[in-house]
């Protein structure tokens, strides 16, 4: 069932609209424009139903920040007022809103709009997926986390909190693939990516496979010790898959990962701290192998074994 945010501060009208929709779409009501954002970035909204005129913060700030912000930015959003005035109709769609409702209005239109725009964001929805999934992996693809990484920046800066970024891919895959096969290396990749990106869920969570057998995570919000800390973590469940492997390292398939934990400045570059990453994959991979290697932006460094 799809999911609606209504934000109005009227409790009368909430419950209007909720009696419209609950039938149809699970319902999540605020009467603040604080709680609304704070919901809205938290949730999974196929829509939002947004009051123009509440106290304080309105309607058209509201708007203005989701449309700012990239985990809600293509959430379609409705305005509902009781302005009439066309300039007020104009200052909401030039925000990004995809409809307009005065108020008072019939129960039969609302529900129409909904349903008409619910359906054209589950179309858009579909399309972006196919155009940014990894086939075989069903992760983000090299293209989308390109595009993806880039806002996960932006957005740590932004709000002033750490961003990790961290590199791995399969140890000694071009021995499993000569070994077992192709097909069998595509089941290990696959794999592998299904059990990572079970660690890799909350929305701001950015799991893509970069090429081959190498991937990449972004995430906000570990400092540099709480993020080694998951990626350990990460690292033992792969091989608690107990993929049978001859490489030498493990009887299992493992993986190698290298990151590193910044508090990023609008003056850093996303690209030099990639690079960090990746020179402790390498580490990782000269000290053996199956392991972690990690660093915070002021070049301390832990190491798993």
């Amino acid at each position: 069932m799809d999911k609606l945010l209504i934000i109005d501060d009227s409790a009368v009208q909430i419950e209007f609209l909720r009696s419209i929709l609950k039938e149809d779409y699970e319902i999540t009501a605020c009467q603040t424009a604080e709680d609304g954002l704070r919901a809205a970035k938290e949730g999974n909204f196929s829509l939002i139903l947004l009051d123009v005129v509440m106290p304080g913060t309105d309607g058209f700030t509201v708007l203005r920040e989701l449309k700012e912000t990239e985990l809600t930015r293509h959430v379609p959003v409705i305005m509902l007022t009781s302005l009439a005035d066309v300039q007020y109709e104009e200052r909401g769609l030039v925000l990004g809103a995809v409809d307009y409702v005065a108020k008072p209005f019939s129960p039969v239109i609302i529900k129409a709009r909904v349903h008409a725009h619910v359906q054209l964001y589950r179309y858009q929805m579909e399309f972006k997926k196919q155009a940014t999934i990894d086939e075989l992996t069903g992760v983000a693809n090299r293209r989308h986390y390109e595009q993806m990484s880039a806002a996960r920046w932006g957005e740590a800066i932004r709000f002033n909190l750490p961003l990790s970024i961290c590199m791995f891919d399969i140890d000694k895959f071009k021995v499993y693939n000569d070994t077992y096969g192709h097909p069998a290396g595509d089941h290990v990749i696959s794999s592998v990516a299904k059990t990572v990106s079970a660690h890799f869920q909350r929305a701001t969570d950015l799991f893509a496979r970069y090429g081959g057998e190498e991937f990449v995570a972004v995430f906000i919000g570990n400092d540099a010790q709480s993020a080694f800390d998951h990626m350990k973590a990460v690292r033992q469940a792969v091989e608690d898959l107990h993929i049978p492997c001859t490489s030498g390292i493990s009887p299992w398939v493992t993986i190698s990962a290298g990151g590193v934990s910044v508090l990023p400045k609008s003056e850093d570059r996303y690209e030099t701290f990639l690079k960090i990453s990746d020179t402790m994959l390498y580490d990782a991979k000269r000290f053996g192998r199956n392991m972690v290697v990690w660093s915070n932006e002021r070049g301390e460094q832990w190491r798993e074994k």
